[in-house]
């Protein structure tokens, strides 16, 4: 799927990830990998101003699905069946970036590692990797 295509099946069948606007954007998808940002906001923010947990959470499992269904195309009911995230250091406050890269794609499953960097793109913030559930066709 591209990056339009995947757009439009998010819009469609995931509105509520826009509930407080457009605040992920994939910004790449390429064999084998996707990359996505968020902006945060001051709600997304914990106290001591660093961007919160599930903010990061959030980002790792909405990256890790677009990669799987730039991959297998529009399968709305593959599922998130084991996220394991790492935190390694305060993240500034601003834009997030996950690259996340599939390092499984079978029938059944399909397991993603993800790392999440500031915009300035140097250390990791966070690792994740991810596994999702693929329904049969």
């Amino acid at each position: 799927m591209t990056i339009p295509e995947l757009n439009a099946f998010i819009d469609r069948e995931f509105p509520q990830v826009h509930a407080d606007g457009r605040i992920y954007r994939i910004l790449e998808v390429s064999e084998g990998t996707a990359v996505m940002s968020v902006s945060p906001q001051e709600r997304h923010l914990r106290p001591g101003g660093t961007v919160s947990g599930p903010t990061m959470m959030t980002l790792v499992d909405l990256a890790a699905y677009v990669v799987i269904l730039a991959h297998i195309g529009p399968v709305a009911l593959a599922v998130t069946t084991n996220l394991n995230m790492n935190f390694l250091r305060k993240p500034a406050p601003g834009d997030l970036i996950a690259t996340c890269r599939l390092l499984k794609l079978g029938k059944r499953l399909a397991v993603v590692d993800c790392g999440i960097t500031g915009r300035d793109g140097d250390d990791l913030v966070a690792h994740a990797t991810a596994t999702y559930s693929i329904p049969p066709r």
